[in-house]
């Protein structure tokens, strides 16, 4: 089915208590597995490309230098991807830009085929966060699109956001966000942190969704709560990593009980992002520890040097330049070149497939109302 915005999607989780996972893709081999994953306990899906992620996927495999013009090229190789696998799927599927930096990476995202975006303000004093997050929602919603905004900053390190203390989202300023911008859904701080290094033992202050929430109800308002920053950083994985050759030191993540607890409190879209990166970067040291003539392999020996260079990383991106037809094109998906793709797809499932479950988004599919961006505009349009 075509692909649809975020709005209808979390409409049905806040409706029906549950939390609807939100799961960053880097290459083609990962959307398809998301999507794959969802489809297999029936829950919609929503996957993100980060706004750097669009970079990568242009071709620029220094992404942290990435230009616009690399940024529209990727955001259509992610759209085209996602498109395809979600053409024929049972299941609605929304593609959002995750940390859009600026208005016109939004517009990028957009025009590639995003069908939601984020712009992350949240750094920007609030009137000029309002000004900006508006006038994303302007361009957005006129063409049905959905918008996500972000009050409050989280501490850690995630591609270009970068903040070395947390800052928690005043209820108040929240409700007050939502009523100037109209955005759909709203990224709070209350606890989460970006990156590998959480913290051990994190505790979620529960009762600021739950204030929001609470305010946003007295005030009629609509709109969802979203949690940026909660990969649960599986320890298993972070240990298997290690004793492959990696060195991943102090990282913790959210533990899904406490991400579990939010969700009655007012949570209804959780980021995840790093727990596929460790997947996946388990997984391909794997490959290489059981498969070792593959390292001098011609097709793929790079991966492996890089690998191996580059222990303490965990985001493929690091390990995924000789492949980059491949990871942007889906193209060349075979013979040795076919195991870094099948590594990659187990990831996502392994890291993916317990937190559909986790957050209970499972059967949930049904639920969502299928509506096009057409008609979505045409909606906004009347508000």
């Amino acid at each position: 089915m075509p692909l649809v915005s975020l709005r209808p999607v979390l409409d049905a989780a806040m409706a029906h208590g549950y939390a609807q996972g939100a799961f960053n893709v880097n290459a083609v081999a990962q959307a398809e597995s998301v999507i794959g994953v969802h489809e297999m306990f029936r829950s919609p899906a929503i996957l993100q490309g980060a706004d750097l992620a669009n970079a990568f996927m242009g071709g620029r495999t220094d992404f942290q230098n990435g230009t616009l013009e690399d940024k529209k090229k990727g955001a259509k190789n992610i759209a085209d991807a996602v498109k395809k696998y979600a053409e024929h799927s049972p299941i609605p599927v929304v593609l959002h830009l995750d940390h859009g930096r600026d208005f016109d990476s939004c517009v990028a995202a957009i025009e590639g085929g995003y069908t939601s975006v984020m712009i992350d303000g949240s750094s920007l004093p609030f009137d000029q966060n309002v000004e900006l997050t508006r006038e994303v929602v302007k361009y957005a919603h006129a063409r049905g699109v959905s918008v996500e905004g972000e009050l409050g900053v989280l501490a850690g390190v995630e591609d270009h956001v970068f903040a070395a203390n947390s800052t928690y989202t005043n209820p108040l300023s929240a409700v007050e966000f939502f009523r100037k911008t109209g955005v759909d859904a709203l990224a709070i701080s209350y606890g989460t942190m970006h990156g590998a290094s959480k913290g051990k033992n994190v505790k979620l202050r529960r009762e600021i969704p739950i204030a929001i929430r609470e305010c946003m109800n007295h005030e009629g308002l609509h709109g969802a709560l979203v949690s940026h920053g909660s990969s649960t950083v599986p320890q298993y994985i972070v240990d298997e990593i290690n004793a492959l050759g990696g060195a991943i030191q102090n990282a913790y993540g959210i533990s899904k009980e406490e991400l579990k607890a939010a969700i009655p409190c007012g949570i209804s879209k959780i980021n995840v992002d790093t727990d596929i990166r460790l997947a996946v970067t388990r997984n391909l040291r794997e490959l290489f520890r059981d498969r070792p003539e593959l390292k001098t392999d011609a097709r793929i020996g790079g991966v492996w040097e890089l690998l191996d260079k580059n222990r303490a990383a965990f985001d493929p991106r690091a390990f995924l330049p000789p492949l980059m037809d491949t990871v942007m094109y889906g193209t060349g998906d075979d013979g040795t070149v076919a195991l870094i793709t099948d590594a990659m797809r187990r990831g996502v499932r392994e890291a993916v497939g317990t937190l559909i479950v986790e957050f209970g988004s499972v059967g949930r599919a049904p639920l969502v109302e299928l509506a096009g961006l057409d008609e979505m505009a045409a909606r906004y349009a009347k508000e």
